[in-house]
């Protein structure tokens, strides 16, 4: 675990505390009055992990450790619909010609939609563990994706064969095209590789790095950009000789973007700044500078005025590229304490740890996990237009004081095989008592 990748252990602690399901929504939803243009992006229930924008640059779509992705009117300030299809975090998402779009997840699998269709219109469950990144090639026919299960795939888009590209010593977590065609990829094992543009016995050219690879970008003049644990961005020909290097201190990169004009990359970090790098200097021009909370994810608007990025504050933000101002406010209104008036109950102080994924009202409805409003006397996995596991499903438990305690006495895993819970526990038996009592009052619905 020691040597494992920044990306690796934070997108799984990150994950961990979201990681209930979402419901399957039987049609876009228009959710969100119209905001003015200048206000940032608000509709994620966790973490943005990816972004994505149109080639006319008027929508963008992200993707969240809410198991959601969202389709953007980005001058609107406002969210055109909701794509709820994935049992995982959407960790990559892409925009294709014909108004059409892709997300990737944890699951597994690929989707593809069309812009005004409720369900995606094509998916794709080729790989075995969790895709992390999306590459479209140059002319459009191509898709590549990265995944933990340690290959990458190229899929062409209009059908065919998928080609399978082994050899990284575990987890990939980056992809990219060259203007060639050919496919760039970086992982866990510190390798980045460029694979031959057809599938023949020639093996890929392999540069060692000296750390994990999180992110890579490929600039209109064929360099490559690598970045990752060691807080380094590294400039690349395409034969694998390092022209240049920008030490970021002590803030491992785990996003990168190019500006349209291939002048800049944008490097993404998990302290919350995003640097806009001079490419030709190899020099951090400015940086963005935002609440501190890791930033997994930078698109530019394809006139390269503007940047959009997402992290852990839930937010896609908008920033001026040439100047490194917020357009619209940098910080949002602190929410309301939802336990406030619970002050002094040590019930409601254990609760804490559980604010981020579940509610106490029906008013406040579903976040990463459903809703607790009613849960005593309530049967495991009924909680209505919550999408609940099919092995959830099938256990037979109803909630009360004595499930809901044993629940937290032996674990997640253990009481409900099948979960996606967090895995957690209360090893005090005062403390579950406790907490039990606060939920038996504070769910109750009449």
């Amino acid at each position: 675990m020691a040597q494992a990748s920044v990306l690796s252990v934070r997108l799984r602690s990150s994950r961990a505390a979201i990681r209930h399901a979402w419901s399957i929504c039987a049609a876009f939803l228009i959710l969100f009055a119209p905001l003015p243009a200048s206000a940032q992006l608000r509709g994620h229930g966790g973490p943005v992990r990816a972004l994505a924008i149109a080639a006319d640059g008027r929508m963008a779509i992200s993707g969240g450790f809410d198991q959601s992705a969202i389709l953007w009117g980005i001058d609107q300030g406002s969210a055109l619909a909701i794509l709820r299809f994935h049992d995982g975090a959407v960790n990559a998402v892409a925009a294709l010609d014909g108004g059409r779009f892709v997300t990737a997840s944890e699951d597994g699998r690929i989707a593809i939609w069309q812009g005004g269709r409720p369900e995606p219109v094509e998916v794709f469950a080729d790989h075995s563990g969790p895709i992390v990144a999306l590459a479209v090639s140059a002319d459009g026919t191509r898709l590549a994706s990265a995944s933990w299960d340690g290959t990458a795939q190229i899929r062409p888009l209009a059908g065919g064969p998928v080609r399978v590209l082994r050899g990284h010593a575990g987890n990939v977590n980056a992809v990219a095209f060259l203007a060639d065609g050919r496919l760039v990829t970086g992982g866990y094992d510190a390798t980045l590789r460029v694979w031959p543009l057809a599938e023949t016995d020639e093996p890929p050219r392999v540069v060692q790095l000296p750390s994990p690879i999180n992110a890579l970008a490929v600039t209109p003049d064929g360099e490559i950009a690598a970045a990752g644990a060691d807080s380094v961005v590294r400039f690349l020909s395409e034969d694998g000789a390092i022209r240049a290097s920008v030490d970021l201190a002590t803030n491992p990169v785990i996003g990168l973007a190019v500006s349209p004009d291939g002048r800049r990359v944008a490097a993404a970090t998990v302290a919350g700044t995003v640097a806009l790098i001079d490419k030709s200097a190899a020099k951090v021009a400015f940086s963005l500078v935002g609440p501190g909370l890791p930033v997994w994810s930078l698109a530019f608007r394809p006139d390269g005025t503007e940047l959009l990025t997402g992290g852990g504050d839930l937010l896609v933000r908008r920033w001026d590229a040439r100047t490194g101002e917020p357009i619209g406010p940098l910080s949002m209104a602190r929410p309301a304490d939802s336990l406030a008036a619970y002050k002094g109950d040590h019930g409601a102080e254990v609760f804490r740890a559980c604010v981020a994924c579940h509610t106490l009202t029906p008013e406040e409805g579903h976040r990463a996990g459903p809703t607790l409003s009613g849960v005593f006397g309530r049967r495991i996995a009924t909680a209505e237009g919550y999408n609940f596991s099919q092995a959830l499903k099938s256990l037979d438990i109803v909630w009360d004081a004595r499930t809901i305690s044993k629940l937290f006495e032996v674990g997640p895993s253990r009481y409900t095989p099948g979960t996606k819970m967090p895995e957690q526990t209360i090893n005090d038996p005062d403390d579950r008592e406790a907490l039990v009592r606060f939920l038996e009052k504070a769910t109750k619905t009449q």
